[in-house]
């Protein structure tokens, strides 16, 4: 049995995959079992932030896993202890919870701020304001704080107490008449909603509003954050200081891990007990991850601006190309053509792109090399005006 054959028959069939076997990676580079190359433009949806195998990433991990693999929370571990200081000062907040997704991370938020507000104004004040066409993770209570309907069916009922309105100002005020609203939870930008920015106006009124009724803000980073938008975090875009930070994907450089930071209204909401995660926190995760963040600084960010503005001019320049989302290195593109075919073509010529709802999406990593791109832009601008 081949590949295809084995996972048909072994794995649960919830991933519509691409007809191709990649068994090996370097750089922005990956290879099938075939020996074809591709340029990934996708990079792991955001995981892959300094591409495949990075060195620094492959040697932190490597040490780490000679050292030290598991211990559980009940004991201390450094890579843990380094990588929350490191998050801390990058954010400015003040503690982190170690979980090992972005959902758990996002699970975690919701819990914090529903003790916070039940602690200081009782059980009725529960509620979660999500956005209409956000996606927060797939386990039931995540489901249920995402604003597509898509994503609900087939598994009502979902977790109570959340409540979705339209990303404005005038739907925003609406929401929140009830009184009963603990906290507000927004993507900056919308990924798996289509590449959707949040306009300055409407998150300038969220945070306000959210200081002003004492409402935890919640800001789900778990696809922006980590240099992705020409800053460490998305949030920090729009001047604003949120309650809650979740983060994961590009966290781990392909390791699973995820993180929910919070300031110090919260530092000392969660006691002994109150939440926990067998391999949150894990040594080799950690040390992965601490791999990552402490190279994410100015150059960086000033790499993902020039990249993006080499993709953004180069496709905008297709008379298919309708409209270009997204900020630094998480972009979707809306295409007068076929988006499938367009996607599929890439693939037969050698460059891995993803979707998002009616768009190309495109997640590269941040350093991808600009002969590279330059040569995959080529690629995909002709996909798109053959669609």
């Amino acid at each position: 049995m081949n590949t295809f054959e084995i996972d048909n028959k072994y794995i649960a069939q919830t991933y519509k995959r691409f007809p191709v076997t990649l068994v090996e990676g370097k750089g922005s580079l990956a290879y099938d079992d075939k020996g074809k190359e591709y340029i990934d433009l996708a990079g792991g949806i955001a995981v892959n932030i300094f591409g495949y195998c990075d060195e620094a990433w492959q040697s932190a991990v490597c040490a780490q896993a000679g050292q030290l693999s598991h211990t559980s929370n009940l004991y201390y571990t450094q890579p843990a202890s380094v990588l929350a200081k490191l998050l801390v000062e990058k954010s400015k907040m003040s503690r982190v919870f170690f979980g090992n997704s972005g959902a758990e991370a996002n699970e975690c938020a919701i819990k914090l701020a529903r003790k916070y507000s039940q602690d200081k104004y009782g059980e009725a004040r529960h509620k979660i304001l999500c956005l209409k066409n956000s996606f927060h993770g797939r386990t039931l209570t995540t489901l249920a704080a995402t604003g597509q309907d898509v994503f609900h069916k087939d598994f009502k009922p979902l977790t109570p107490g959340f409540v979705h309105c339209e990303p404005t100002k005038e739907a925003l005020n609406e929401a929140l008449k009830d009184e009963n609203i603990c906290a507000i939870m927004m993507e900056t930008i919308q990924g798996e909603g289509g590449i959707n920015v949040l306009s300055k106006e409407f998150v300038h009124e969220a945070y306000y509003q959210a200081q002003k009724r004492d409402i935890i803000l919640i800001v789900d980073e778990i696809q922006t954050g980590l240099g992705r938008t020409g800053e460490f975090f998305d949030y920090m875009n729009y001047s604003i200081y949120p309650d809650i930070v979740t983060v994961a994907k590009g966290l781990g450089g392909g390791l699973p891990i995820g993180a929910c930071i919070f300031g110090k209204k919260l530092e000392n909401t969660f006691a002994f007990g109150d939440h926990g995660s067998t391999f949150g926190g894990n040594p080799i995760a950690c040390a992965g991850a601490l791999s990552v963040v402490e190279r994410i600084d100015e150059e960086v960010f000033e790499g993902v601006k020039v990249r993006n503005k080499i993709i953004t001019d180069s496709i905008s320049i297709s008379p298919k190309v309708k409209e270009i989302t997204g900020r630094g290195l998480m972009l979707g593109i809306e295409i007068s053509g076929d988006v499938d075919k367009a996607v599929a073509e890439c693939l037969e010529n050698g460059v891995l792109v993803i979707k998002a709802k009616n768009k190309i999406r495109l997640l590269p990593a941040l350093n991808i090399p600009f002969p590279q791109l330059t040569k995959a832009l080529a690629v995909l601008i002709k996909a798109i005006n053959e669609s």
